[in-house]
């Protein structure tokens, strides 16, 4: 892996930096010659098809996995430098899968992974449950949890640290209506207070009026991006209309 240290000895004005950022699976590049910028305490939406490289670009910013190529700078410091590791406790993550123990409870799960973070008060585990909407005296093993419920505790897992950027793997999937509502009111929450979040997801309308910007991949490079407004989802909306019915029709 090529590293590259940033330009100049000034702090960064930028929360992420990803120069020339290139993910090649053996002979299949799942990213492609990535450039692109984030500012911080402001929420990115990271849209695209199956397959086009948002998860991989999501773990390879929550430094999960290294770059084939190109230089990634999270709060000025450089992925796989000596001060990698001390921003990897400033961010929380949320993959598309769950992470969780479903042999214990969610206040248990938080509880250790909270002690990852050398975190021991309880309080903050059950802070961390109420922000999702989710009762910390519940006994009920995670196992027995609803989808819905795995997912809301996922991200109480992401956020039990209180990170300062938050990167996110659909969240919203298998949510029910209101209970999604609820955590994007608590992501514009965390927004607001100046946490950089970037979203994963297919249901972008949820953060219609909170998302400040879009980002569009397709075949592992960036396409476009843009504000997330209201012109903004409606051209969104249309686009995946469009799609539907070219799959309803057979794609003919």
């Amino acid at each position: 892996m090529a590293v590259s240290l940033p330009n100049s000895d000034q702090p960064s004005p930028f929360a992420i930096e990803l120069r020339r950022v290139t993910k090649q699976f053996g002979a299949t590049a799942a990213l492609r010659d990535v450039t692109a910028s984030f500012a911080p305490g402001r929420l990115f939406l990271i849209l695209g098809d199956n397959g086009v490289g948002k998860s991989t670009l999501m773990r390879i910013i929550a430094g999960l996995a290294p770059p084939t190529r190109g230089t990634i700078i999270v709060f000025g410091a450089v992925f796989g430098s000596g001060e990698s590791s001390a921003w990897k406790r400033r961010i929380g993550y949320m993959p598309h899968e769950s992470l969780l123990y479903d042999e214990m409870s969610g206040l248990e799960n938080l509880r250790y992974f909270a002690q990852l973070y050398g975190i021991t008060d309880q309080a903050a585990c059950e802070r961390a449950m109420a922000h999702v909407g989710l009762d910390a005296k519940l006994p009920r093993r995670v196992g027995q949890y609803s989808q819905g419920m795995r997912q809301r505790l996922s991200l109480a897992r992401a956020m039990v640290h209180d990170p300062e950027l938050l990167l996110l793997d659909e969240p919203f999937s298998n949510v029910d209506i209101t209970s999604a509502r609820q955590m994007s009111s608590r992501l514009a929450t965390m927004r607001d207070a100046g946490k950089t979040i970037l979203v994963i997801t297919h249901q972008p309308q949820l953060l219609e009026g909170i998302a400040d910007e879009a980002m569009y991949l397709a075949a592992g490079r960036i396409v476009d991006r843009g504000s997330w407004d209201s012109d903004a989802v409606a051209q969104f909306e249309a686009s995946t209309l469009r799609v539907r019915i070219r799959i309803g029709a057979g794609g003919r």
